[in-house]
């Protein structure tokens, strides 16, 4: 495959974009809740909980249960739920349909990829580990290392280390902090329809959605072909 003239570099998000990961972080949001006497959530609750780090996912569901944690208590309790959630091996979670092809595709065609995700940095180097997509990435940027999105310096980083220009890349994700930290920092982006979003995926400003990781390549030519029109 000859490697296109566009994009030089392809962004992802992690869970909801690459990997279903939302039944572990069911789990392990179970554990240490029910541990605290909160009756527990369902799978859909869960997933409306992610997208802006482990701490916001713990926030957020605890005040679900009317129990508002203070800063301190917050961060106990999310890191208990980070071990939790390290100690189940992504038992649960799967590779997202087309994932591995896509990545085998465009990184034989030189396209540079990287990960820019609000999940911790040690469970994302974890979980590409499992799933033995790591060799694909140039640069992994996870939580703990700088803002979180949907700030713009995650992807700002990574295309730093890529040595790419932010109107030579692509961010690629499912939620409103990718598509915010993208156009924060002014690079192209493309939203799943299949993600963690909690509002319709259309309304986020992305330079179009696709369905699936199998349409990535369609909606590289539709924004193209937009560029082109302009």
């Amino acid at each position: 495959m000859t490697a296109p003239s566009w994009p030089e570099a392809i962004l992802f998000d992690l869970d909801g974009t690459l990997i279903e990961s939302a039944p572990d972080i069911h789990a392990a949001v179970n554990e240490v809740a029910m541990a605290d006497g909160l009756s527990p959530f369902t799978l859909a609750d869960v997933r409306s909980y992610v997208g802006i780090g482990i701490a916001t996912t713990t926030r957020r569901a605890y005040a679900a249960r009317n129990v508002t944690l203070d800063e301190a208590t917050l961060q106990r309790k999310a890191a208990a739920v980070a071990d939790a959630y390290a100690r189940r091996d992504s038992a649960l979670t799967t590779l997202l349909p087309g994932a591995l092809e896509m990545l085998e595709r465009y990184s034989a065609a030189g396209v540079r990829l990287a990960i820019v995700t609000n999940k911790l940095q040690d469970a994302t180097e974890a979980v590409l580990a499992h799933f033995d997509i790591a060799r694909f990435f140039d640069v992994v940027i996870g939580d703990g290392t700088v803002a979180r999105k949907p700030a713009p310096d995650m992807l700002l980083q990574a295309l730093a280390v890529l040595d790419v220009r932010p109107s030579r890349a692509l961010m690629v994700g499912d939620s409103p902090a990718d598509i915010g930290a993208a156009r924060a920092a002014r690079v192209p982006s493309l939203v799943l329809a299949h993600g963690y979003s909690t509002v319709p995926v259309e309304t986020l400003g992305a330079g179009a959605v696709i369905a699936s990781l199998e349409e990535l390549p369609q909606g590289i030519e539709t924004l193209l072909a937009a560029a082109t029109a302009e």
